[in-house]
């Protein structure tokens, strides 16, 4: 077990300041399940209400008693306080490196680079919140100027950009990335960025010395960059702006298409994810998991969205919704 750290109430207050956009958040469970699995849950009060983060859990997470995943962007502003690119395949961390390079001496942007378990993530922390929407357009561009691979349907291996949507529904929450500075259950590490020393304040200061994305910067990035040819471009999905059921239309229940074994773990189904399948990826068959209680709530711990899974199994949804880019 890491040592646990001391926290002070300013150590506390810089990490709300450079990471916090909003108080949704997920906790990594302290102890595997019965699959080895260090699985991520929504934490809820005493009557089942969701709760808010707070400083006691920034602190317990810096302090190393929890590990906290932090949410990004806010669906009321679309705006996020950070954009982060993460890269955890072969050469992740020399490509994650020459993208920090690039935006330091060609965009004027500093970026800050943390050890991850199987590569990188580079942080672009911002001055105010900014649009997540401008913000994923610079490092989609960054990455395709460079000829770097960015994850997507069908890619295996390549960068992922958090946020993950240029828009978000009305309390939807998105994706979340594992919070900074915190123990990674599984492997029982703490993650620290380069370039500082190996201590909480040290790290912090580092942060905040940094200098911040604005608005005008973003935008002349963005301007100066390409825009991707349209086969490059992310796949369109759809924001639910209404109910999208009649009275004579039933809503898409998964258990009715999967086909492969499931597992009850918890109070959920786990199997084989379909899209995870597609690209010879989820050998184990536990990457899905399904909500027994409401098993319209699905979720790939690999990563794949809901579009990604409702394809693979011969069901896409592009039909349904409206529009937004993810």
């Amino acid at each position: 077990m890491p040592r646990l750290l001391d926290v002070s109430e300013e150590n506390v207050q810089d990490y709300w300041r450079l990471f916090v956009n909003r108080r949704a958040y997920i906790l990594q469970s302290l102890q595997p399940d019965e699959e080895g699995k260090y699985r991520y849950f929504r934490p809820k009060g005493p009557n089942g209400e969701e709760l808010g983060l707070t400083n006691d859990i920034v602190s317990q997470h810096l302090q190393g008693k929890l590990t906290l995943s932090l949410y990004t962007p806010n669906p009321e502003t679309q705006r996020s306080k950070w954009f982060v690119l993460d890269g955890d395949y072969k050469h992740a961390l020399e490509h994650l490196c020459t993208l920090q390079y690039d935006l330091q001496y060609v965009y004027k942007i500093n970026a800050a680079l943390e050890q991850s378990r199987r590569g990188a993530h580079l942080w672009i922390f911002c001055e105010e919140p900014l649009r997540a929407r401008e913000g994923r357009q610079l490092l989609l561009r960054l990455a395709a100027k460079l000829q770097m691979p960015v994850k997507g349907p069908g890619q295996i291996d390549g960068l992922e950009i958090f946020p993950k949507h240029d828009e978000l529904p009305a309390g939807e929450y998105g994706n979340a990335i594992r919070g900074p500075l915190g123990i990674h259950r599984k492997v029982q590490t703490r993650y620290w960025f380069y370039g500082a020393e190996r201590d909480l304040t040290s790290q912090l200061a580092y942060l905040k010395q940094l200098r911040k994305l604005t608005e005008d910067t973003l935008a002349s990035a963005v301007a100066h960059l390409a825009p991707l040819p349209e086969h490059e471009r992310p796949a369109v999905v759809q924001i639910r702006r209404r109910s999208l059921y009649s009275s004579d239309r039933q809503p898409f229940q998964i258990l009715d298409h999967i086909t492969t074994p499931r597992k009850k773990v918890g109070r959920n189904w786990t199997t084989q994810c379909p899209s995870c399948a597609t690209v010879g990826n989820d050998t184990s068959g536990n990457n899905l998991s399904i909500k027994i209680d409401e098993p319209l709530k699905y979720k790939c711990w690999a990563g794949c969205t809901k579009e990604m899974i409702r394809e693979a199994l011969g069901c896409p949804i592009s039909e349904e919704r409206l529009y937004a880019t993810k």
